[in-house]
């Protein structure tokens, strides 16, 4: 199927609607647009760029979860919820109440983007995996009652208050499973010559576009990416995340993905998606850079504590982990006295690492404020 040719389906009508039925994309794609091969280029480029800082920066998994912690902040607050990165990194107790249901939600994406990461050492990127994680991302939040871990069996739409008002309305239920099928042999259907990051591109656009579950869709779309990523070995680590991308670039991203159903203009779907890896995979990479840069300068900064220096090294890959810290944080993790975890507290506020954000004189917390920021810029 040649891009510039591309049908991607019909308007089916139905009981005072019409829904949108996708064709497969199980089958090889061609395209002639120069500029796909120029964007192909570069993205494959920024995205082996990435790849290699995760194979070299020693300790990466201590730096992969700050990447996971703000991709499910991001992600989840373009569906709405309004936790900051330094709130996701809080313990329950100390949110304020009125804002621990978007606390928990943003949690439950750690929570589904750690487990699905870790099963694909013994699942393949799959309709089940999606499912567990799905599953995981719908427990104790909004959306607990719509059918969690399943495909949906009913009707749903995207904007509007109904169907009747909807901009947009998926396929009939009784499609999605055999669409999703379809989806899924292609993500791993080694008969047919497509590009990863074009596959990849197609297959979040046509996830996208089926919305199999009934609410979720948006964060297991985007979750989709850097699991076919890990997956297929172009990253070693799941350091890219489209996320910030796509709500710097909101309205442009909903209407690449609508141009596509109501212009057949897959071209421009796909150039704004490779933009999206270049510009995330380069910044990824820049932020490794900041990292190592920072790291060398702490680690400098604490060999001035003389014997303290070991317990204050490991506390700083704690900080790493969790820049938002309280004393029992740190008692915990380093099973040091509670006189310890303050003294050790004491010299990072002394050195400029770490500062009191809560103004009290109990129950406090600190941030390590210099690499907090360098995942919010």
């Amino acid at each position: 199927m040649k891009f510039e040719t591309f049908s991607p389906g019909h308007w089916q009508p139905r009981y005072q609607y019409k829904s949108f039925e996708p064709v497969p994309v199980n089958h090889d794609w061609t395209w002639e647009d120069p500029v796909v091969n120029t964007l192909l280029e570069q993205a494959n480029r920024m995205l082996g760029e990435l790849n290699a800082f995760s194979l070299i920066v020693p300790d990466i998994d201590l730096f992969i979860e700050m990447h996971v912690v703000k991709e499910a902040q991001t992600s989840s607050r373009i569906e709405g919820t309004q936790t900051g990165i330094d709130e996701a990194l809080m313990s329950e107790d100390q949110i304020q109440p009125e804002k621990r249901n978007d606390w928990r939600e943003v949690r439950n994406y750690i929570d589904a983007v750690n487990t699905a990461i870790a099963e694909l050492q013994t699942l393949p990127l799959s309709n089940r995996l999606l499912k567990q994680t799905h599953a995981l991302l719908m427990r104790g939040v909004r959306g607990e009652h719509k059918q969690p871990g399943e495909f949906r069996a009913s009707q749903n739409w995207i904007g509007g208050s109904s169907l009747m008002d909807a901009s947009f309305i998926p396929p009939h239920q009784d499609g999605v499973a055999e669409l999703m099928s379809d989806l899924e042999l292609f993500w791993h259907n080694e008969e047919i010559v497509v590009p990863h990051l074009i596959r990849v591109a197609i297959s979040h656009y046509q996830f996208e576009t089926i919305h199999p579950f009934l609410d979720g869709n948006g964060r297991i779309g985007r979750l989709l990416i850097p699991l076919y990523l890990v997956n297929h070995g172009l990253l070693a680590k799941p350091s890219l995340y489209l996320s910030d991308f796509f709500e710097r670039n909101r309205a442009s991203y909903y209407d690449a993905l609508m141009r596509v159903r109501i212009s057949n203009d897959l071209i421009h779907w796909v150039r704004f998606f490779l933009t999206g890896i270049a510009e995330t995979a380069a910044k990824g990479r820049d932020v490794f850079r900041q990292i190592l840069t920072l790291r060398t300068e702490m680690e400098q900064q604490i060999r001035q504590l003389g014997k303290r220096a070991p317990n204050a090294l490991l506390m700083l890959n704690v900080l790493y982990r969790k820049p938002v810290v309280c004393a029992a944080d740190i008692e915990t993790a380093l099973s040091v006295s509670t006189p310890t975890a303050n003294a050790l507290i004491r010299d990072f506020e002394r050195l400029g690492i770490l500062k009191e954000i809560t103004g009290q004189r109990r129950g406090r917390s600190f941030v390590f404020d210099r690499y907090l920021r360098l995942f919010v810029s």
